[in-house]
């Protein structure tokens, strides 16, 4: 079974067109591909927090997290975002079923830093990928919320970049980031333009000279950690224009392809 990864960040699942989830229905249907889908959540965890008084802060693109926020990340992916997902792929005429990666020890998790800083704030070890076969397998295509769980039962917030990254990785499969741009944005002769592609050298010089920064990091190291451990596609896409996840299928030139410097061909 091929599978492609799509990560859908939190700040387009609201802007996310009826095309889009017919795309993923059409995508499985076509029995090449099995979609499997990485979600985030921010805003409506954003939301909550404020809501609820809870504080927060954000460290190099990462939330600061605590078990009370952990509460509301929770409440926030498992349950109102995964399950608007679900529902819009069975609205496309599909099939989907949503888990965390909680459920069943799904993502294994440890600390992603000083715990200090970034509180519970964790790194997939393990990926149980037998669940997610075992989900395609019966029809489905998995709608994965990026929440993870060590051997002690203590809960995890895992950047969903970083979580798709680590499934697309166990899955040997392709990954495609669903963003609400068309790719990585540079300034080119005083227009802003999309870069087509980049390499990882290139992608350092991005974020050293700040044309990378915030959430942004996360997702391009999670691509390039990706690349050097058995993912052999990794782009960033906008989910807003039509057929924009057909054409990734395909191989046409659309968003930023990132890749690793020597897979980059020398004119």
């Amino acid at each position: 079974m091929n599978y492609v990864v799509f990560k859908c960040g939190g700040s387009v699942l609201d802007q996310l067109p009826e095309s889009f989830y017919k795309s993923i229905v059409e995508i499985q249907q076509a029995e090449d591909w099995q979609p499997v889908i990485v979600h985030g959540g921010g805003p409506l965890i954003s939301t909550l927090l404020d809501k609820t008084g809870v504080e927060t802060s954000f460290v190099n693109g990462l939330r600061k997290t605590t078990n009370e926020v952990l509460d509301i990340v929770e409440m926030a992916l498992s349950g109102a975002v995964n399950k608007q997902i679900v529902r819009n792929i069975m609205k496309a005429s599909g099939s989907a079923y949503g888990i965390s990666g909680v459920d069943g020890c799904l993502l294994s998790a440890k600390p992603a830093g000083d715990t200090t800083t970034l509180g519970f704030v964790g790194e997939v070890t393990h990926v149980q990928q037998s669940i997610i076969h075992q989900i395609a397998e019966q029809g489905y295509i998995p709608v994965i919320s990026p929440l993870g769980i060590d051997q002690s039962g203590q809960r995890y917030n895992i950047n969903a970049d970083m979580a798709a990254s680590s499934v697309a990785q166990a899955l040997e499969a392709k990954l495609c980031f669903v963003s609400d741009i068309p790719g990585i944005y540079i300034e080119e002769d005083g227009d802003k333009k999309v870069l087509h592609q980049a390499g990882s050298n290139r992608i350092e010089q991005l974020i050293e000279d700040g044309t990378i920064q915030g959430g942004m990091i996360p997702k391009v190291q999670s691509a390039l950690k990706a690349l050097a451990n058995n993912v052999p596609e990794v782009s960033i896409v906008s989910g807003v224009d039509d057929n924009s996840l057909l054409d990734f299928i395909q191989g046409k030139k659309i968003g930023t392809r990132i890749l690793l410097d020597k897979e980059i061909p020398h004119v």
